[in-house]
């Protein structure tokens, strides 16, 4: 308020003055006389004024048309002026304009419309660097594989995008399904890129698709290293890298080999059944018997499983049955309450042909876990025990529709694999499989080492593998 009351003030006193200006040079004598080429002009003092004010502005005019007119003469020649600043803000503004609606239809998935806004927003910005990338991405949602192929391999060869254009390529050759070339591309990408999240993902799931257990090995090394993988799961995945580096060994008949990288599996995770069992082949070949006792009751300690009881039966396969029995003892007093312990018992009393000691191994898993297997155990048991046929048909019927039990299942995908594998052979995601019970319904079968007990085609000591 008080500064609009001094404005209007400031305005009132400059009319005062002009005016009192104007009425003192009224009543001034005299004037201003000029005479060109025979001309007399004779201009009284307001006159005066008013023609020195219009030749100042007619200078001032005539200046701002010359710096004008250099101006344009600069910049027909190229030069930066004011106007190519000018113009030049004006493309920046269309430019970027452009870029924002190509970003926006890119975002909606519309691949044309993106494609001609980012077109034109290279025209008007001419920095291929920046629109490329996004150019690509278009062409890519609009189904032009081709062209977002080509500006890939341009961004290749500029440093600032090498990246950017090797990913690009990587993506389409993963979409394609060239493994290979993925494979060369993803290791590319890599050197450039080590810590790059995605890319060590990308290239730890093709070198365990091909089998590059050592390659994948390393670039588990480098995820732990950049902090994207916590040190158990990195334990477990490089335990289970060395194991499928053992086993793989171990198809190649280089036994040396294969138990050295069976023996790192089994020190990094001792809980896994496979690596364990492997171990134990080794030292059985190599008439050790007493490590592969060690390695199969501490592997049994912490997680027991049928394949351990199996490479415990290896450690002597020629024994009588109750000297097995005595043996399988020691292993199950590592782990008395476990259902595997159980059931490995139940099955070596029916092998030793001591059926009511098999029953009683069973404890409560007839009421608890009545599996197949479990089912299975308790006809042979009640056909040992002399019970009549209708009593073992019933628990065999029994069998044929209950769960089969725990198996290995694929976490990722649900799948059941026959046997442990450290890729899932139908999703291909790795270190996926547990021993587990699947949560969907499965049907089961007879237990095959059963089988000729039941049909009394063959004696019981013959019947069981463990």
């Amino acid at each position: 308020m008080i500064w609009t009351v001094i404005r209007i003030a400031l305005f009132l006193s400059l009319i005062g003055a002009l005016s009192y200006g104007a009425s003192l040079l009224l009543d001034t004598s005299g004037g201003l006389q000029i005479t060109a080429a025979g001309y007399e002009i004779t201009l009284g003092p307001l006159q005066s004024v008013i023609v020195l004010v219009a030749l100042l502005c007619a200078v001032w005019l005539i200046l701002k048309l010359a710096s004008l007119l250099m101006a344009v003469l600069r910049f027909v020649n190229g030069d930066e002026t004011a106007l190519t600043r000018f113009f030049s803000r004006n493309r920046e503004r269309r430019g970027f304009k452009a870029l924002t609606e190509g970003v926006w239809a890119l975002a909606s998935g519309d691949g044309d419309v993106a494609m001609r806004k980012l077109a034109k927003a290279e025209k008007y910005l001419a920095k291929p660097e920046l629109t490329n990338v996004l150019i690509a991405q278009a062409a890519e949602t609009s189904g032009q594989h081709d062209k977002a192929h080509g500006i890939y391999k341009e961004l290749v060869t500029q440093d600032q995008t090498r990246f950017i254009g090797v990913r690009g390529l990587l993506k389409q050759k993963l979409t394609a399904g060239d493994t290979q070339t993925s494979l060369k591309l993803a290791e590319r990408a890599h050197a450039l890129k080590p810590a790059n999240r995605e890319v060590q993902d990308i290239l730890f799931d093709l070198q365990t698709e091909v089998k590059d257990w050592s390659g994948a090995r390393k670039t588990l090394g480098g995820k732990l290293k950049s902090g994207a993988l916590p040190r158990d799961v990195f334990r477990r995945r490089d335990a289970i890298l060395a194991l499928s580096q053992a086993r793989d060994v171990l198809a190649e008949d280089a036994t040396i080999d294969m138990q050295e990288a069976a023996i790192e599996a089994n020190r990094l995770s001792p809980d896994l059944a496979p690596a364990a069992a492997l171990v134990a082949d080794g030292y059985i070949e190599k008439k050790n018997k007493r490590y592969a006792d060690r390695v199969i009751k501490k592997a049994w300690r912490l997680a027991p499983h049928p394949d351990l009881a199996a490479a415990y039966a290896r450690i002597d396969p020629d024994e009588e049955a109750d000297t097995r029995l005595k043996r399988f003892e020691k292993l199950a007093k590592t782990n008395p309450d476990h259902r595997e312990t159980k059931l490995m018992m139940a099955e070596l009393h029916v092998a030793s042909e001591d059926f009511p000691q098999a029953r009683r191994a069973l404890g409560d898993l007839v009421d608890t876990q009545p599996d197949a297997r479990v089912l299975t155990l308790m006809a042979a048991i009640e056909r040992g025990e002399g019970a009549s046929d209708v009593v073992v048909r019933g628990w065999l019927a029994k069998a044929l529709t209950a769960s089969r039990g725990p198996q290995w299942v694929c976490e990722n995908c649900s799948s059941i694999l026959p046997q442990w594998a450290p890729v899932c052979g139908q999703c291909h995601a790795f270190d996926t499989l547990s021993w587990k019970e699947p949560a969907r319904g499965n049907t089961s079968h007879l237990d095959e080492r059963l089988v000729p007990l039941l049909l009394e085609q063959a004696g019981a000591s013959d019947a069981l593998s463990v």
